[in-house]
């Protein structure tokens, strides 16, 4: 496999079924380096390592709290740190994947559970993306992805509600602006927006309740985290230079506009 010239970053890349190691797996896979971002420092090393050895790239996992400036901000200088010691190739791609959900009906949701859903989706994008936006348009060149939802366009419907459908939203709004911004320092801006992926994400949900996803949905299953980790690994690529500010739909023909 030919030298690693770029980096990629991915949040929330720890959880075995999750879309985040899919995500890293497949950077991985086309010769990027990889940088696993999660709350379990000791974790995200591991997983790293693990995707450094199988695929023979360069890695490196690091302990964040996408919701506090300061732990981003320490990862973000480890990360460079690496890049400084030639560890690490420059970053060149970001995926911000990090994301909870909130299953509670409107009524019964609380401040605490508003605020939680926020930090984690939308304030969790803003703080890392800020802080290694820099560095990629000193460089000229970036790709950056954030993860939105279906339940944003359909207005939830799937599993998460009000706060996660808002969340991800604002995180559409986000994208959008920020890539007008961009214009032409050569760094780009997408979002996905999944439907229903076979993950861990809708903890508490029942047979029935799975069984209901997948009969709304047009394919009649729910995606694989491989299925939309291909899809932010082109909007990372070089043949994604004309795509920025777009949202690309994975749902499986749940919701088509």
């Amino acid at each position: 496999m030919p030298v690693p010239q770029r980096t990629a970053v991915i949040t929330g890349a720890t959880s075995e079924r999750g879309i985040g190691v899919a995500t890293a797996r497949r950077y991985a896979t086309e010769g990027w380096a990889v940088v696993i971002l999660d709350l379990d420092g000791e974790k995200s090393a591991k997983v790293a390592a693990e995707i450094g050895n199988e695929f023979t790239v360069p890695a490196f996992g690091f302990e964040v709290d996408v919701t506090d400036e300061q732990s981003v901000a320490r990862a973000a200088e480890a990360v460079g740190a690496e890049v400084t010691a030639g560890n690490l190739p420059a970053v060149g791609a970001l995926a911000n994947i990090a994301g909870i959900t909130s299953p509670v009906p409107f009524l019964e949701t609380s401040l605490e559970l508003w605020n939680k859903v926020m930090a984690v989706n939308a304030t969790g994008t803003y703080l890392v993306t800020k802080a290694f936006l820099p560095a990629m348009i000193e460089s000229g060149w970036g790709r950056i992805v954030t993860m939105s939802s279906v339940s944003a366009q359909r207005g939830g419907g799937v599993f998460g509600k009000v706060p996660y459908s808002a969340a991800k939203a604002a995180i559409l709004g986000f994208t959008k602006a920020l890539a007008r911004e961009l214009g032409d320092s050569g760094v780009t801006i997408n979002a996905v927006t999944p439907g229903a992926v076979d993950t861990n994400i809708r903890v508490g949900s029942t047979d029935e309740q799975e069984a209901a996803i997948a009969a709304g949905i047009p394919l009649g299953r729910t995606a694989t985290t491989e299925e939309i980790a291909s899809v932010i690994t082109f909007l990372s690529s070089d043949a994604a230079s004309y795509l920025t500010g777009t949202t690309i739909d994975i749902n499986g023909g749940s919701h088509m506009h």
